[in-house]
């Protein structure tokens, strides 16, 4: 697992700082989860840092969407750059 500090991905198990947080959940959810003795603390950071992490693939997709539509249109149009060179 991984723990989120600052703008850097740290793993877990490093000391990274933790900043206690309030956080609204659904009480059914919490009961259930403690009932499978699971750390709701830890279940948060997880699903929190896959929010991050997805959010952060979108934005960086949004970035360079330009580049990458360049690049496509360049290989539809011309083929592969070194496609004569290919064993395959």
């Amino acid at each position: 697992m991984h723990t989120v500090s600052g703008s850097t991905l740290i793993p877990a198990g490093t000391d990274a700082s933790r900043k206690p947080t309030n956080v609204s959940l659904s009480a059914a959810l919490v009961a259930e989860a403690k009932a499978l003795k699971l750390n709701v603390s830890q279940a948060a950071e997880a699903g929190l840092l896959r929010a991050v992490e997805a959010r952060r693939q979108e934005l960086w997709l949004e970035a360079n969407r330009a580049a990458l539509d360049s690049s496509n249109a360049y290989v539809d149009q011309h083929g592969l750059p070194l496609a004569r060179h290919r064993q395959f």
